[in-house]
């Protein structure tokens, strides 16, 4: 069939593949760096970053589910500052590529102000700022819900930085097209979704939820058709990349996002369930496009031409 080109162009930085682990899934990439090369990854975005350090939420943090899971972490980290000062450092030594940051907030000043410190950072390549966590109360999802919050956290961010900025939206509303729209008129460079859904479970011994906080993000297999579905609905509603995520699990499954309308993918749960499972989807890839017919993986976001 010829030369296969998994390359795609992201926001201006050509990456070898659309493979991204997706925050709170590859820590800040150096615990994996110790099981495979992850500079075969196209690049991956870190743990979501706040001002201050989080150790996140009571336990159970984690309860289990058909083709999935429930987790309600509560953004645990270390703060921007040892981010910048520590983790990044460390991740230097290991991965040779721009990184994605996971940027997440409180508050407009606190969203406003992270951004400021993670755009001076030469290894960060694109910003991706996290309006949709679901599982912290006040941050992240109040602002992701609310067109004119997103608008106004985005253009406030945008005046600030230089780096490429990736609005990261959550599914838990009533018209996600309305949000990206938005997040685009804010001045969005590009749009990622979805992030969890809201999920709960039941302890049938104690008859109350199991999780510390009660409900929490679900993840996995089960959430790809409602990711698939809206990323087609935003692809097809703005004129800026989208990138897409939600239960992806193999080479199958990034192709029918691509054609959904991403221009990369980004990979949650199964990093959880098999740490190798970005590196098996990379190295399956150019199977399934020849299996397939694609030559390249360019031709194939939204459908094919």
């Amino acid at each position: 069939m010829g030369e296969i080109d998994t390359k795609i162009n992201l926001l201006g930085i050509e990456i070898d593949n659309p493979i991204i682990p997706a925050s709170g899934t590859f820590g800040y990439g150096y615990e994996y760096a110790e099981l495979y090369d992850i500079n075969m990854l196209g690049t991956f975005s870190f743990k979501g970053t706040t001002a201050e350090p989080r150790f996140g939420n009571p336990t159970p943090r984690i309860a289990e589910c058909p083709a999935g899971m429930i987790n309600c972490i509560g953004l645990q980290n270390p703060g921007i500052d040892k981010v910048i000062s520590e983790e990044l450092p460390k991740l230097k030594k290991v991965f040779h590529k721009p990184v994605m940051a996971n940027i997440s907030g409180f508050s407009m000043e606190e969203y406003v102000s992270n951004c400021k410190k993670i755009d001076k950072v030469d290894m960060v390549g694109w910003i991706e700022l996290n309006v949709s966590c679901p599982n912290v109360h006040g941050g992240g999802l109040a602002f992701g819900t609310d067109p004119d919050n997103v608008r106004n956290v985005v253009k406030a961010v945008k005046k600030i930085i230089h780096k490429p900025l990736i609005v990261k939206l959550s599914p838990n509303v009533t018209d996600i097209v309305a949000i990206a729209k938005a997040a685009e008129e804010g001045g969005a460079d590009a749009i990622s979704l979805i992030n969890s859904l809201m999920g709960l479970r039941i302890d049938l011994k104690t008859g109350e939820p199991i999780l510390g906080i009660k409900t929490g993000g679900l993840s996995g297999p089960c959430v790809l058709p409602v990711a698939l579905r809206c990323v087609y609905q935003v692809a097809h509603a703005v004129k800026i990349p989208v990138i897409g995520m939600g239960g992806v699990s193999s080479a199958e499954d990034v192709i029918e996002m691509m054609m959904a309308g991403a221009t990369a993918v980004e990979i949650g749960a199964a990093n959880l369930i098999n740490p190798y499972a970005c590196k098996e989807i990379i190295e399956d890839l150019p199977r399934i496009m020849e299996k397939y017919g694609i030559k390249s993986l360019k031709d194939i976001i939204g459908g094919r031409k």
